[in-house]
C-alpha cells in the first residue's frame, strides 16, 4: 500500500528555496484527473477494508443504510457516516483496528486530558507510508538529505517525537531526538550540534527563544534556517514574531493521531499560503459543524479526514473539530490546500453569548508593544455572569506606565475586534507557565 518516495539529495541544495524539479516524487508529479482516480481505486479499497474488518463501521453503514459498493464516486462518501472521537473512545482500546494484533507494530495513543486517550496502531506499511508524507513534508519545508534534524516534539506514545523521527530519517536527514523539556540544555544543544531544522510546536519555540536571549546568545545567530511548527493551532503573527527573532523560515505541518500523525500535510516555504493536503493518502472534506452537510471548496467550515492507505486502523469521515477551508494547490498543483488552522470548534469559548477563540486574543496580544507572546484565558464567574481575564506577560524592559497602556490596548483591541469585554492583567515576566508541549491557553475556574 506504500512506496518508497525517497527523493534523491541534489548537492548544494538550499534551505528555504522551492523544491527543485530532481526532488519531487511521483505523488507530487500527479494531475488532479490522476489524483482523483487514484482517490476512487483507495477510497473503495478503504471502505470494503474497514467494513470487513471493523464492528463498528460494519454497524455505523448498516444503520446508515450503505455499502461499500455504493461508492461509485468521491462524491458518495457524503453518503457515509461520520467517524468521531466517541468512536474511538467507545471501543477502547482495540475495537477499532483492523487487522490481527500480530500485524500491529507500533501503538500510539493521545494524552487522553478529557476522558480516555485515543489509541491508534500502525502495520509496517502505516509506518513506512507516514515516514514517506513527513520526509515529502520536510522536502517542502525547504529540507534537504544531509541536514541536521533537531527534534523537539515529546517522544513516546505522542505521536509526534517519533513520527518526525522516521520522517526525517526517511528523507536522509540526521535525527537529534532533543523530545520536549530541559530546554537550557536544548538550546545548548543547538549551540552546539548545528542542526539546520527544528522541528517543535510553536508555543515550545517561543520558550527557547525567551532561553536563548535569557542565556545572551542572539536567537539570529544560530545555525538554524528551518523551523517545521505543528501539534496546535498559531497565527501569522506568531509566525511573523518567530521569524523575526530567529532569523528562520517558520513553516506549519498539520496531523493529528486519529488520521496518521504529523505529515497529513504541509506548508511549501516558497509559498508560505497555507497547507498542502498529502491527498494521495488523505481525503479531505469541509463540512458544516451544525448540519454536517459538506461545504463547496472555498467555505469555512470544520475539517473532516478520510484515510485512503491505512491498514490497522482506517479511519473513515473523521471529525477533527479544525476549523479551515479548501483552496486550490499552489507550490503542489495537484493536492489542495487547507488555511492555516487557528481555531477549533471544541476550543471555542462563549462568553456572554459571543463566540471567542483564543488565536483571536493571541493576534491582538502578539501586536501589542512592551508585552511577550505568552498569555493565558482566565475563565472565572462573577454575579452569575461569565467572566474573562487574559493574563499577559510583560516584557523585561517595561515600565509600570508602559504595562498599563499595553492593558488598555489589548482591552480595547478585544473589545472591537471580538466584540466582548474582558479584564487584562499584565505581569511579571516568567510568571505563566511554560509550555513544553501542545499549548493550553484557557484555564477555566467556574464553578459547576
Amino acid at each position: 500500500m506504500s512506496s518508497d518516495l525517497t527523493a534523491p539529495a541534489v548537492p548544494g541544495a538550499r534551505l528555504g528555496e522551492p523544491l527543485p524539479e530532481a526532488l519531487l516524487d511521483d505523488g507530487e508529479r500527479m494531475t488532479r484527473e490522476q489524483l482523483g482516480e487514484l482517490q476512487l481505486d483507495r477510497l473503495r479499497a478503504t471502505l470494503r477494508h474497514a467494513y470487513e474488518n471493523v464492528e463498528q463501521y460494519r454497524k455505523k453503514f448498516d444503520e446508515a443504510g450503505v455499502k461499500p459498493d455504493d461508492c461509485r464516486t468521491l462524491g458518495d462518501l457524503a453518503r457515509f457516516p461520520f467517524t468521531t472521537k466517541a468512536d474511538l473512545r467507545d471501543t477502547y482500546p482495540f475495537g477499532m483496528f483492523a487487522v490481527p494484533m500480530a500485524d500491529v507494530r507500533r501503538i500510539h495513543a493521545s494524552s487522553g486530558t478529557t476522558g480516555r486517550p485515543t489509541v491508534v496502531g500502525y502495520t509496517e506499511n502505516d509506518i513506512s507510508m507516514w515516514a514517506d508524507m513527513i520526509a515529502r513534508s520536510i522536502r517542502a519545508a525547504g529540507g534537504r538529505a544531509g541536514h541536521k534534524v533537531h527534534i523537539s516534539y515529546g517522544y513516546g506514545l505522542f505521536t509526534g517525537g517519533l513520527g518526525a523521527h522516521y520522517g526525517a530519517e526517511r528523507a536522509g536527514c540526521t535525527v537529534i531526538p532533543a523530545s520536549g523539556g530541559m530546554t537550557a540544555r536544548q538550546v545548548q544543544i543547538i549551540q552546539d550540534f548545528k542542526p539546520e531544522i527544528i522541528m517543535v510546536t510553536p508555543s515550545y519555540m517561543l520558550t527557547l527563544l525567551d532561553e536563548f536571549e535569557r542565556q545572551g546568545v542572539d536567537p539570529r545567530s544560530t545555525s538554524l534556517e528551518v523551523g517545521i511548527f505543528g501539534a496546535e493551532p498559531w497565527t501569522e503573527e506568531m509566525r511573523r514574531e518567530i521569524e523575526e527573532r530567529m532569523d528562520i523560515h517558520a513553516v506549519d505541518i498539520y496531523g493529528l493521531s486519529e488520521v496518521i500523525g504529523p505529515g497529513v500535510a504541509q506548508e511549501c516555504v516558497e509559498t508560505k499560503d497555507g497547507l498542502h493536503v498529502w491527498e494521495d493518502n488523505f481525503l479531505p472534506e469541509v463540512v458544516d459543524p451544525f448540519t454536517g452537510e459538506v461545504l463547496p471548496d472555498g467555505e469555512h467550515g470544520e475539517l473532516v479526514f478520510t484515510s485512503l492507505t491505512k491498514e490497522a486502523l482506517p479511519i473513515i469521515r473523521y471529525r477533527t473539530r479544525d476549523l479551515t477551508r479548501l483552496l486550490p494547490g499552489t507550490a503542489r498543483p495537484a493536492f489542495r490546500r487547507i488555511e492555516k488552522i487557528t481555531g477549533r470548534s471544541d476550543d471555542m469559548i462563549i462568553l456572554r453569548g459571543v463566540n471567542v477563540f483564543p488565536s483571536q486574543i493571541e493576534e491582538i496580544v502578539l501586536r501589542t508593544p512592551g508585552v511577550a507572546p505568552h498569555f493565558q484565558l482566565q475563565l472565572t464567574r462573577r454575579e452569575r455572569m461569565d467572566h474573562m481575564t487574559v493574563r499577559v506577560e510583560a516584557r523585561a524592559e517595561t515600565g509600570p506606565d508602559q504595562r498599563e497602556a499595553a492593558a488598555r490596548i489589548i482591552a480595547q483591541g478585544v473589545k472591537d475586534g471580538v466584540g466582548v469585554s474582558v479584564e487584562v492583567a499584565i505581569v511579571d515576566p516568567e510568571t505563566l507557565e511554560r509550555s513544553l508541549g501542545k499549548l493550553h491557553r484557557v484555564k477555566d475556574l467556574r464553578k459547576p
